[in-house]
């Protein structure tokens, strides 16, 4: 399988058909480059709030209801977008009210889309720090999903969610083989936290994890004002993979695609036949609830 995952700049959108000729540019160019899963970053859905005019996406409660209006618009176009390219792609996460999760407060979502239109949703575990005060953006309460693809099993841990070994080891023991881990970072500090988890989620899981990031300063917003990365896509450092386990990475704050193949088989020989079997070896050290049981010693 071929996979982009987007360094993603922020837009002012004048219009509704700005959005849909930068959607339209961004997945053809992946398309171009024979992508088959296009991964785009968290909170890159924000710029919908340019729509709204400076007032709006200026304010971070506004921003938040402008944006959540305009995602089921911006689904409805990146799923004609998956159709015409043949692609399958996760859109930017955005802030969603949905009151079946929370009755005032927004959810942060994004939805993986096939070409043949079928989609589903997955919000993120657990919020950072700005997301819980001052936004306060609510968890999730629909648990994590794997979504089963022509392309293989896909899991999705939302920026924070990957740095919790045991919501990657959920997916792993659940068939998973390809974790995408949409991101947005402001520090570079934050970017390595995000990649060290996505990195380690690949190891311990034997499976390939791909990181999207949101690039570049905007003077529209207060929320994603300052963000820094770049994509990349790690595996297992073992047989069919690279030493370093890096299979692909872009260049920080550089805005792009960043393309890399992570075969399926790869995956599978790995599991079965790799020097080391962490998938495998996990359960050797854990009970049935997924955590270890310790012994207390007191040596005061």
């Amino acid at each position: 399988m071929r996979i982009a995952t987007a360094a993603y700049p922020l837009d002012w959108f004048e219009n509704w058909s700005a959005f849909e000729r930068k959607a339209r540019s961004w997945v053809a160019d992946a398309a171009d480059q024979r992508a088959e899963l296009l991964v785009f970053p968290e909170y890159g859905a924000m710029e919908l709030s340019t729509l709204a005019g400076r007032n709006v996406s200026m304010d971070l409660e506004q921003s938040l209801h402008a944006v959540s209006e305009r995602v089921p618009q911006s689904d409805a176009y990146y799923t004609t977008l998956a159709a015409e390219f043949g692609v399958h792609i996760l859109t930017p996460s955005a802030p969603v009210f949905d009151v079946n999760v929370h009755p005032d407060r927004p959810v942060n979502r994004t939805r993986l889309i096939a070409p043949n239109g079928k989609s589903a949703v997955q919000d993120k575990q657990i919020m950072t720090m700005f997301e819980r005060d001052p936004w306060n953006v609510a968890t999730g309460s629909a648990p994590l999903t794997v979504f089963d693809t022509e392309l293989g099993k896909i899991g999705i841990l939302i920026c924070y969610d990957s740095e919790f070994p045991l919501l990657g080891r959920a997916l792993i023991e659940a068939g998973v083989e390809y974790i995408l881990v949409p991101s947005c970072t402001e520090a570079l500090a934050g970017y390595w936290r995000v990649r060290l988890g996505a990195m380690s989620r690949a190891l311990e899981g034997q499976c390939v994890s791909v990181m999207a990031s949101l690039v570049g300063a905007v003077d529209w917003s207060t929320s994603v004002e300052n963000t820094t990365g770049m994509g990349g896509i790690f595996g297992p450092p073992d047989i069919c993979f690279p030493s370093d386990g890096v299979i692909a990475t872009g260049e920080i704050g550089k805005a792009g695609w960043t393309i890399g193949d992570a075969p399926r088989s790869a995956i599978g020989h790995v599991r079965s036949d790799g020097v080391v079997r962490n998938a495998t070896h996990w359960s050797e050290k854990e009970d049935a609830k997924g955590t270890l049981p310790i012994t207390y010693c007191d040596l005061r």
